[in-house]
């Protein structure tokens, strides 16, 4: 079984000017769903514990699980003017697929057109896998976006999957609380929506800042991931997929063997 683009007409075109790519953005910011529609529950994923931590995972699944979720966590890496994506699938405690493909970057980076710069690799990973993922986690934003509709909206609204946007930095929005001050691990701190957002409502509730590890230390500290529904996902199950997923390290495991399975296929780029 390989993934199919259910929406095929919203693949990521980069001959497109700025206004027709936000156009775009727009559509499927429209089409994209902010609530829970998962064929699993989050609950049924814990972190490893005390599970010895090597190269493949420290992700399993919560007692009782019979039929572990399918995580896929996607990343890249870039080499000149090729972009390079990588796919791990994790079922369990083991990476059951990993994937990667590399296309031209046709265009540079722009805030908020993320997906028109790195999409078109994205979807050609994709098309490689030979399972299909119940979830999906893309480094790059979701909701948390201009027009809603960052690069895990974009990607799970073309392949109907369920995906969650878990970013470095903020792009736009309001959080609650300060993000300059330094939180312990598992705190969560609401994003709403403000002018910056132009097709939501102020004040709603669009991702969180979850913090995923920190230091205990006074004078060392960990800044918060920007966490944000995708497509099918709401933006408490988001941060609740995250947190289970995250065992030692700041990215969930599933993203962070995608950085590291991308970073070294740059090798076999030229």
């Amino acid at each position: 079984m390989t993934m199919q683009l259910v929406r095929p007409e919203l693949v990521p075109d980069p001959s497109l000017s700025q206004a027709e790519m936000e156009a775009l953005q727009r559509d499927i910011a429209e089409d994209a769903r902010f609530e829970d529609d998962l064929d699993f529950s989050p609950e049924t994923i814990a972190s490893a514990g005390d599970a010895p931590v090597d190269d493949q995972t420290t992700l399993r699944t919560g007692d009782g699980a019979a039929d572990p979720p399918l995580v896929a966590g996607v990343d890249q890496a870039f080499v000149d003017d090729k972009a390079i994506s990588a796919i791990v699938v994790l079922r369990g405690g083991e990476v059951v697929e990993r994937v990667s493909a590399v296309e031209q970057t046709e265009i540079p980076y722009i805030p908020g057109l993320l997906s028109f710069r790195e999409g078109g690799a994205i979807l050609a990973a994709f098309a490689e896998l030979e399972i299909d993922p119940d979830v999906v986690l893309v480094d790059g934003s979701g909701r948390i976006h201009f027009r809603e509709a960052g690069l895990a909206t974009h990607i799970g609204v073309t392949l109907d999957v369920p995906a969650v946007g878990v970013a470095k930095n903020l792009l736009c929005g309001t959080p609650e609380q300060s993000l300059e001050e330094t939180y312990p691990e598992g705190a969560r701190i609401p994003i709403t929506a403000d002018d910056s957002v132009e097709t939501c409502p102020g004040g709603t509730v669009i991702g969180h800042a979850l913090q995923t590890r920190q230091y205990d230390s006074p004078n060392r500290y960990i800044n918060p991931l920007i966490v944000s529904p995708g497509h099918r996902v709401s933006a408490s199950t988001a941060a609740d997929i995250v947190d289970a997923t995250t065992d030692g390290y700041k990215l969930p495991e599933p993203t962070r063997l995608a950085d590291s399975y991308a970073d070294g296929a740059k090798a076999s780029v030229e």
